[in-house]
C-alpha cells in the first residue's frame, strides 16, 4: 500500500501512544516529519483520512516521502534503523542487530498483545445475549493480562537487559536505539514501570536515564506529561 508522494515523512498518532517511539526514531535519524493527529478514540482527529492507508486504524502509521505506508511500530522502528545506519537506532554488527530485532518483536508480540486485552477485554470475550460484556468476566481478564504484562516485562529484563556489561550501557548497545525507544515509551502503560521499579530496578534505572536524554525530553513531555 502506498499514499501520495510528499516531501517529507508523515506520521499519524496521538499524544500518549506508541507514536512517540517513531517521533523520537525519526528524530535520532534526522529526517523531517509532520505530525498528522489521528485515534480511532479521538472522534475530532484524522481517524478517516487514517483508516483510509490503514483500514486497521492503528497508529502509529508512518508514510514515507516516496508515499510507502509503514505500520506496525516494531516493523517501523526496524525499517528507519535500516534505512538511516547512521542514525544508531539498530547496532552495525550482525551480532547486536538480531539481538535488538528480537527483543522489539518481543515487545510487540507479547507486551503489546497483553495491552491491547487490558484495554479493549470486549474483543476477546464472547457478548450475552443481549450484546452486552459481562464485567466481571472482563475485570477478571484484565487482572489475568496484567499479571502476564508484567512478567513479560520481567522476562523481557531477564533476557534484554545486561547491566553488567559496560560495553553495552543501553538495551540496543553503546547507545540508545529502537529497543530503547519502544521498550521506554510501552513500559509506561499498565502498571509496568512501577513492578519493573520493585522487581528489575536496573532496568528501570535505564528507562529513566533514557527519559531524561536531553533529546527525548521535550518529546517525552508532550507526549506523557504525567510522570511514570
Amino acid at each position: 500500500m502506498s499514499a501520495a508522494p510528499s516531501d517529507t515523512w508523515v506520521l499519524y498518532g496521538s499524544d500518549g501512544s506508541g507514536s512517540a517511539a517513531v517521533e523520537l526514531a525519526l528524530r535520532q535519524a534526522g529526517q523531517p516529519y509532520r505530525i498528522v493527529r489521528a485515534s480511532t478514540w479521538e472522534p475530532d482527529s484524522a481517524r478517516a483520512e487514517l483508516a483510509r492507508i490503514n483500514p486497521l486504524g492503528q497508529i502509529p502509521t508512518l508514510v514515507a516521502p516516496g508515499g510507502e505506508v509503514l505500520t506496525e511500530s516494531a516493523a517501523i522502528l526496524a525499517e528507519l534503523g535500516l534505512r538511516f545506519p547512521a542514525s544508531g537506532l539498530l547496532p552495525a554488527d550482525a551480532a547486536g542487530r538480531a539481538r535488538v530485532l528480537r527483543g522489539l518483536a518481543f515487545i510487540a508480540a507479547n507486551c503489546y498483545a497483553a495491552i491491547g486485552v487490558l484495554d479493549y477485554p470486549e474483543r476477546w470475550l464472547e457478548p450475552t445475549g443481549d450484546a452486552t460484556v459481562d464485567e466481571g468476566r472482563a475485570a477478571a481478564l484484565r487482572a489475568g493480562a496484567r499479571a502476564r504484562l508484567h512478567r513479560l516485562w520481567e522476562m523481557f529484563a531477564d533476557q534484554f537487559h545486561a547491566p553488567a556489561e559496560p560495553a553495552r550501557p543501553w538495551l540496543s548497545g553503546r547507545e540508545p536505539g529502537a529497543l530503547d525507544l519502544l521498550a521506554g515509551v510501552v513500559s509506561r502503560w499498565s502498571g509496568a514501570r512501577p513492578h519493573l521499579a520493585a522487581t528489575r530496578p536496573a532496568l528501570h534505572a535505564l528507562l529513566l536515564r533514557l527519559d531524561a536524554l536531553p533529546a527525548h525530553t521535550e518529546v517525552l513531555g508532550r507526549h506523557f506529561p504525567t510522570p511514570t
